[in-house]
């Protein structure tokens, strides 16, 4: 035929153009083997026309590929073309077998639904069960603490306004003092006022039933840069009674009250009084009671009948009654010296046990103690409650070591049980404290 190359196939087993396929036939439209041929040829190639693409390669002896869906293949013999294959016995699945999703199984809402095909479509990305996000849970325990600690402050500022209101307050510092010095002075008096005692306690205290307001307890405690002071003032000290004459300290109690009492020890001291504490027997045995009792150590056996008191010698834990003897006894050799040195001791302990965090922290103490102070306490009317916090801070400061506890220098007796003043001794103590310094060992009593 005209037009085609008679010769051998060149290199690479492809026909040349315009060649048909071996077997004699052109290549019909649509085959494998055929293209149309452009009428103009593209030039660059010698005017001759472009190659026909190469046909797919297909196994030798298979039939060519129709449509381009590859061989077709015959139905396996005992089924006819077209037959749904048969189904296929499902393997025992190997290892443990997961639960179904819920609702999975024949009949339910899922049944044969993976759960991945249940995912959202929108791009986002799902997660199945997670630990608890810890972050959030302290931020919500931070808020609940948070919540507590606030309704704890306001229960404790309401408490010390409750206890402010209730405190007894009289007029004891004078309003034209002329006495003038720095630092803090508190003047702490134990009074034997029987107000709020049954005759049953009066019995159990041995406080007898004598009427009236007397003092057998007077100390001064100072509080400033130089550290804490506490100072005892012997009720038998015999001074200057302003409009009075003269006579013991304790009678300026009885004869002006507080702020008679007041005056006296200023003008016998120079120092000015910045605050007033009285408390009396029911107080003071609350209180005591309160804290789970005090624990002192007694140097020797004390058998005193009228203040109530029948104690051993050696360390021991005393309660509110026992206490109350105690400090109130006069039956050992150095009588009142004695005494003013055990209720320095008493009420250090006392004060510093009452401040400890473990009384602090415990409402079945810290309630009970203070309703007992507060209930029986006195204070000027110009006292609060955060004025006593001062003064129990002064006395940790004391009964911890870091304070000085001393009494008044006594230079001698003024006549019967009256005591005198040694008053060089007792100007370098006081003077110390006016210019808030701390005092020179010379002037620690008695």
């Amino acid at each position: 035929m005209a037009g085609y190359f008679r010769g051998p196939p060149p290199a690479g087993g492809r026909p040349p153009q315009g060649e048909p396929p071996r077997g004699g036939r052109p290549a019909r439209p649509g085959s494998p083997g055929w293209t149309n041929q452009p009428r103009n040829p593209l030039p660059g190639h010698g005017g001759r026309p472009l190659p026909p693409p190469s046909p797919p390669q297909q196994p030798p002896g298979a039939p060519p590929a129709r449509g381009g869906r590859g061989p077709l293949r015959k139905p396996p013999p005992g089924r006819a073309a077209g037959a749904p294959p048969p189904t296929r016995a499902a393997a025992p699945p190997r290892g443990p077998v997961m639960p179904r999703p819920a609702g999975a199984g024949a009949g339910g809402a899922g049944a044969g639904v993976h759960p991945a095909s249940q995912a959202p479509r929108d791009g986002r990305v799902t997660r199945g069960p997670s630990m608890p996000d810890w972050r959030r849970l302290r931020r919500a325990t931070r808020g609940r603490w948070k919540a507590v600690l606030i309704l704890l402050l306001v229960a404790f500022v309401g408490f010390g306004v409750y206890l402010d209101q209730n405190m007894t307050r009289v007029q004891a510092l004078p309003a034209d003092s002329q006495a003038s010095s720095s630092g803090t002075n508190y003047l702490i008096v134990g009074s034997d006022s029987r107000e709020g005692l049954s005759a049953e306690d009066e019995e159990r205290l041995a406080t007898g039933d004598a009427a009236g307001r007397r003092t057998d307890t007077i100390m001064l405690l100072h509080t400033g840069s130089s550290g804490s002071v506490l100072v005892s003032i012997p009720r038998d000290s015999f001074l200057p009674i302003p409009g009075r004459g003269s006579n013991k300290v304790n009678a300026a109690f009885a004869l002006g009250g507080p702020e008679l009492l007041v005056e006296t020890v200023e003008g016998a001291t120079g120092l000015r009084i910045d605050h007033y504490v009285e408390v009396g027997f029911g107080g003071f045995v609350g209180a005591v009671d309160a804290v789970g009792g005090v624990d002192m150590c007694v140097s020797s056996a004390i058998d005193d009948p009228k203040a109530g008191l029948d104690i051993q010698a050696g360390c021991q834990e005393l309660d509110g009654t026992t206490a109350l003897g105690y400090v109130r006894t006069r039956a050992t050799p150095g009588s009142d010296f004695d005494r003013v040195q055990r209720q320095r001791e008493f009420l250090s302990a006392l004060l510093g046990k009452a401040t400890s965090p473990l009384t602090l922290i415990n409402p079945f103490r810290m309630v009970p103690l203070a309703s007992a102070v507060t209930g029986t306490i006195t204070v000027d009317d110009s006292d609060h409650i955060w004025n006593l916090a001062g003064l129990a801070w002064g006395m940790k400061g004391v009964s911890g070591g870091d304070g000085v506890q001393t009494t008044v220098p006594i230079g001698g007796s003024a006549g019967g049980s009256n005591l005198r003043w040694d008053r060089t001794r007792a100007q370098a103590l006081f003077g110390a404290l006016q210019n808030d310094q701390a005092p020179p060992e010379s002037g620690f009593g008695p």
